[in-house]
Parts: C-alpha cells; sequence; structure tokens
C-alpha cells in the first residue's frame, strides 16, 4: 500500500508554480528540483509542480482537472479565502456558490490549472 498520495500539476515554470502555490498555501516546498517542487499538506498527501513531464505546455491548452483544497472551516473560512485570493490577484473562474455539498469557488493558477475550494467531507 502506498503510504502517500501525490497530486501532480503540470506547468510551464515550476519555481514559478511553486512561489504562486506557496503563497495560497502558506508554506514552503517539501522538496525542490529545478523542474520538479512538492509541498507536503499532511500525513498521506503532497502537492507537486512538474515542468518536465510536458515540455513548453501551451497556456492555451484548456485545463480540466482540478485541485482541490479541502478546508474544515464553514462558509465564512471560505469566503475570507476567496477574498483573500481575489485581493492577490488570482484568477477567480467561479465565485462562491452551493454546489450541492456546500459553498465552493473555482480559480486558476498562472498556468490555467483548475483549482477548487470546498467544504472537506
Amino acid at each position: 500500500m502506498t503510504t502517500s498520495v501525490v497530486s501532480i500539476v503540470y506547468v510551464n515554470d515550476a519555481p514559478a508554480a511553486a512561489r504562486f502555490y506557496g503563497d495560497l498555501l502558506g508554506m514552503s516546498p517539501s522538496f525542490e528540483t529545478s523542474g520538479y517542487i512538492t509541498f507536503d499538506l499532511g500525513p498521506g498527501a503532497d502537492l507537486g509542480v512538474w515542468s518536465g513531464q510536458f515540455e513548453d505546455l501551451s497556456p492555451d491548452v484548456p485545463r480540466t482537472s482540478e485541485v482541490c483544497l479541502a478546508i474544515d472551516g464553514g462558509p465564512d473560512e471560505l469566503n475570507a479565502i476567496f477574498e483573500q485570493w481575489k485581493s492577490k490577484g488570482v484568477t477567480i473562474l467561479r465565485e462562491p456558490h452551493d454546489a450541492g455539498f456546500g459553498l465552493t469557488f473555482l480559480a486558476a493558477d498562472p498556468d490555467g490549472n483548475r483549482i477548487r475550494v470546498a467544504p472537506q467531507d
């Protein structure tokens, strides 16, 4: 059995993407190479940004997968994160709304990868 699940986000510039995600998550990378950088999100979960898999990945290609940041706070915490990200200039794809499982919003990183913030199950 695996000891960790790593969600990988393909990016054009791993160091730039790591600065973006590090700022959003309020943490520093746990592992770094020039093209692959990871963040330890807690027991059994890591987020990796990788620029070596798809060299010259075009930002014009629509990204359809998502990284979901599940928060354990309620709507007030989600709205606070939304306002914080908006003030940082993060691209917002869909403002907070009820999606049936709770309040959620959708953003994008500089490469167009989707980031959802939603309540933890």
